[in-house]
């Protein structure tokens, strides 16, 4: 890689509440604690050895998954774009595998050159059904994007509408935004909320008896509430018998 040397950006934690809301055809919401990891992609944190097993970042679990690194998998991305930064700083927000599990329904990447302008944000998703897909959006002064629907997510929405999302870069504040708007209007909106800590050994400590198993209960959280939507009669939209590639363009 090239690219000046600079300065280590330090890891961060953010303990969050993210709350989800269905307007459309029926309401529903429902909020849930957590905790994410902000982390430079090229200087990853390396844990002592005992508090390993609470967090670790590992290439399969992004992009195409068959790359040496979390940062090979999205630089591979961006030129599949055309995009090259350069050597530029990347930062990723994201759960971390805890006791070997990890589930992410949304990591955001915010991309820049070598001057530190930032480039373009992506947005990987995930769903329960273990596939993923990559939206590359160019961000607005205020962190604001609009991207058309391409993967399917929840049951209980077709792959159709258009996202409007709000991503702004994370200072001591976390504040992001998606909102899933179609034909009805909008549909779904997802908030995450959180404050900055210094990820600290004690700080990862009291983050995850407070959370304790994130991922898992995120992945939990997600499907206990599909079953509580199926019960009150939401119809389901079956899932495409193909999806996009894991990492393509979206």
């Amino acid at each position: 890689m090239t690219g000046a040397a600079r300065p280590a950006a330090p890891a961060a934690l953010y303990e969050c509440v993210i709350t989800h809301a269905r307007t459309t055809p029926l309401r529903h919401s429902f909020r849930h604690r957590t905790y994410l990891w902000c982390v430079d992609l090229d200087r990853l944190p390396v844990l002592p050895r005992p508090v390993r097993p609470l967090a670790r970042f590992d290439a399969r679990d992004h992009f195409g998954g068959g790359t040496d690194s979390i940062r090979a998998g999205l630089d591979a991305h961006l030129a599949a774009h055309g995009i090259d930064l350069d050597g530029g700083r990347v930062t990723m927000l994201a759960h971390a595998r805890v006791f070997g599990f990890v589930f992410n329904p949304l990591t955001v990447y915010w991309c820049h050159d070598r001057s530190g302008a930032l480039v373009c944000v992506v947005a990987e998703v995930h769903n329960t059904y273990g596939q993923r897909h990559c939206y590359l959006l160019r961000t607005d002064a205020t962190g604001g994007a609009e991207t058309d629907k391409a993967f399917y997510v929840s049951p209980f929405f077709a792959v159709e509408g258009h996202y409007r999302m709000r991503l702004p870069p994370p200072d001591d504040r976390l504040r992001l935004a998606v909102h899933l708007e179609n034909e009805e209007g909008r549909a779904f909106t997802a908030v995450v909320r959180g404050r900055r800590r210094p990820a600290t050994v004690p700080a990862l400590l009291s983050a995850a008896a407070r959370s304790p198993w994130s991922t898992a209960a995120v992945w939990a959280g997600i499907r206990r509430h599909g079953i509580h939507l199926l019960l009150r009669g939401l119809p389901v939209h079956p899932r495409p018998r193909t999806a996009p590639q894991e990492g393509t363009p979206s």
